[in-house]
């Protein structure tokens, strides 16, 4: 599998997260080509990884195996439309997008009958321990298993039975760590409150729910079991879980991951 010439097209974040999971991998730099309208990315990114890079998208699409689409939503069909215009033979090749709210069909209006895997990861892929929703359409066996090489570095990947669990991941996973940021967020607001220096109240947040995450990660109880084992009928814990309930914790969280869902529906229609 290390044969393949991956592009990415575009050099933002992800694809940058994305190439460093290839390259921790042991994956050769040769075969990973960036291409992006801004030299300062390229260059980053070619000082870090010794990969190539270009400015023209068509010149990177020519030379790959497998196209990986890292531009924003709203700039997909320019970006798209011109690579076809300029090599028409790519539509032969494995396609894999990370913009959201982009349906298959909306690809296969742009690109033609392709093979295409849209992936729907999260930004702890940063750090690799992201994790990546992956639903294929008409790929084979043996392309499935290289894309589940390219996000593995990237922590857990879920594949996917239907389009339409995309929106669902996001809401689950995608969009996710904003919501615990929210939320430590507000946690160190109140530390900061109670007095305590910013840089010390966001470490003992940032402490705590690294603590939290990594013992939920590593035990086999449930995410309840978990909590009722600090919290004693009458002590402080539960005094601050029973404000979370009566205040509908659940309910706005329920709301919440539904209000993303209907987003990215939405985006759908619309991009």
């Amino acid at each position: 599998m290390n044969e393949n010439t991956v592009a990415f097209i575009g050099a933002g974040n992800m694809a940058r997260s994305l190439i460093a999971a290839l390259i921790n991998q042991g994956y050769p730099a040769a075969n990973i080509i960036a291409s992006n309208r801004n030299p300062q990315k390229l260059a980053a990114l070619a000082n870090e990884f010794s990969i190539q890079t270009t400015t023209d998208n068509v010149h990177a699409a020519q030379l790959a195996d497998v196209i990986v689409l890292a531009v924003k939503p709203q700039f997909m069909a320019d970006v798209c439309q011109a690579m076809l215009a300029g090599a028409p033979e790519i539509h032969e090749k494995l396609f894999v997008t990370v913009a959201a709210g982009l349906p298959v069909s909306r690809y296969r209006e742009w690109l033609g009958d392709i093979r295409i895997v849209r992936a729907m990861p999260n930004t702890p892929a940063q750090i690799g321990l992201g994790v990546t929703g992956l639903y294929p359409s008409q790929c084979s066996n043996y392309e499935k298993s290289f894309v589940d090489q390219l996000f593995s570095g990237c922590g857990r990947n879920i594949w996917l039975d239907n389009e339409a669990q995309i929106n669902h991941i996001t809401a689950i996973s995608g969009s996710a760590p904003a919501y615990f940021f929210y939320f430590m967020q507000a946690m160190q607001q109140q530390a900061e409150a109670l007095g305590f220096p910013s840089e010390e109240a966001r470490a003992m947040v940032a402490q705590t729910a690294l603590g939290a995450a990594t013992l939920a990660a590593k035990s086999d109880l449930s995410f309840a079991d978990l909590r009722a084992e600090v919290t004693s009928k009458g002590g402080t814990t539960h005094e601050a879980i029973e404000t979370f309930r009566t205040r509908e914790l659940e309910q706005t969280v329920a709301a919440a991951m539904q209000a993303a869902i209907a987003r990215a529906e939405a985006m759908a229609k619309t991009l």
